[in-house]
């Protein structure tokens, strides 16, 4: 599971710094319409416009080539995990980004352009996008994870909804990051929603991902060369400023340090585990102190293998009995509490509830004097029940400008979950065994605590 979050939390990052570097400053929007012509400087190499433009596409393809490999085995853990997922949202999430901007323009809010040039600057990206590919699916033939086709790579759904979120991004991301962040993040959303459904591979929707961006930069390219100026409203735009309030969208990845043994009723485990979470989290703020929020995380511990020894030499004498590790789906919303000590540094507080969804998982028994392969066979499975979940955090942020921060957290989440086993029939039929293995459920307390880093965007 940490290669699923990763590269999703990696996408992510990559889309917020694509969304930072769209957005021009006011600086930059008042040079852009100034009346008195200045000789361009000399810029460094990573300055120039064509190479910031380039680096997040670069990123995505270098990810998509380096996750080919491992394609097989994130999708044997989705598999395991969420085997029966199954969901639509990505078939129209894709579009919500287009139709945000159609809906902004009829509504009056004034963009980068006018409907007629944004129409044509996105006319121009889609044509492009499906250009590319088209020509990449059908030639590459790759065969989708649900074996239902030959044209998985690269991924067009996508392709459209990051073609689409960098539509949202150049009209109304400079009179506000909330879209841009918004957009890149319905995108996202996309892209997992097709890794969710077994309909692509990573590396498919990775690929799909630099695609759209390209096609955009592209598109609005050659658009903006036929208008010779960068936009039709700039002027008005270079006039809008923030509200000041601290409301942010942030991805987070970090430690689990579990403070109980979570399998203790169940006798299954005997130490305290440590694994990682990764996820999402946001708030609006009304104003500079108060705001309400939420996130969604996922949280994954390994559990270790106990030693048991059976007293019947006709059975194994020594062997180890495995658990999966255990994986928790969160949700949660409530109240948020911001300080600055300084332009530089804020600390914000949240108490958050809601609800967790864990993971089922498998119980073995391996020893070298099983004949099975791997020398290993499976005694039970079990499942836990949804659960209420309390979650407490403090973080501290430091803001390289007003937009952009790293955030050092620490939370603590509780849970208590009923885990049901279903055994097999070698425990059913083995009086010692069954005698060994008698619950059929146990009524587990689950508390840990998280530390970890977030990017933090503010709009």
């Amino acid at each position: 599971m940490n290669k699923i979050a990763l590269a999703f939390c990696m996408l992510l990052m990559i889309c917020l710094y694509q969304a930072q570097d769209t957005i021009p400053s006011k600086n930059d929007l008042q040079q852009a319409i100034s009346e008195t012509p200045t000789l361009p400087e000399k810029k460094l190499f990573f300055k120039k416009e064509w190479v910031k433009k380039s680096i997040a596409p670069t990123l995505l393809f270098t990810a998509s080539a380096a996750t080919w490999g491992g394609r097989e085995n994130i999708r044997e853990i989705r598999n395991r995990y969420i085997p029966n997922f199954k969901a639509t949202f990505d078939d129209y999430l894709q579009y919500a980004p287009a139709a945000t901007v159609y809906g902004l323009k009829l509504a009056g809010v004034k963009g980068r352009n006018n409907i007629g040039r944004a129409t044509l600057s996105y006319g121009t990206s889609l044509a492009i996008m499906a250009i590319l590919v088209n020509s990449i699916k059908y030639t590459s033939k790759v065969e989708r994870p649900d074996a239902s086709a030959k044209n998985s790579f690269p991924s067009g759904h996508a392709a459209m909804a990051f073609t689409n979120a960098g539509f949202l991004d150049k009209e109304y991301g400079l009179v506000n990051p909330a879209y841009s962040i918004g957009g890149y993040g319905a995108a996202t959303l996309t892209g997992l929603g097709r890794n969710l459904n077994n309909r692509h591979w990573m590396p498919d929707i990775l690929a799909g991902a630099g695609i759209g961006i390209i096609s955009t930069e592209l598109g609005y390219f050659f658009i903006d060369k036929i208008y010779k100026n960068k936009g039709d409203n700039l002027s008005l735009l270079s006039r809008i400023e923030s509200n000041g309030n601290p409301s942010f969208l942030s991805i987070k990845l970090g430690s689990a340090l579990a403070t109980t043994n979570f399998l203790k009723e169940s006798e299954l485990d005997d130490h305290k585990q440590v694994g990682f979470e990764a996820g999402l989290e946001g708030a609006y703020f009304f104003s500079k102190k108060w705001g309400i929020g939420g996130d969604v995380s996922f949280s994954s511990f390994p559990i270790k293998p106990i030693r048991l020894t059976l007293d019947d030499e006709q059975h194994y004498e020594n062997f180890d009995v495995t658990t999966q590790s255990l994986g928790f789906l969160n949700f949660g919303i409530g109240p948020y509490f911001s300080h600055d000590f300084s332009e530089n540094w804020q600390l914000t507080l949240k108490a958050t509830a809601g609800y967790s969804t864990p993971a089922s998982g498998k119980i073995s028994v391996k020893s070298e004097h099983i004949d099975a392969p791997n020398n290993e066979i499976e005694l039970a499975s079990y499942k836990p029940s949804n659960a209420f979940r309390l979650n407490l955090g403090s973080a501290l942020t430091y803001k390289f400008n007003s937009e952009l921060g790293i955030t050092a957290y620490a939370e603590y989440n509780q849970l208590k979950s009923t885990m049901n086993y279903q055994f097999s029939d070698l425990v059913k039929d083995d009086d010692e065994m069954n005698e060994m293995f008698n619950t059929s459920f146990a009524k587990e307390r689950i508390k840990y605590i998280t530390i970890g880093l977030r990017l933090t965007a503010y709009f």
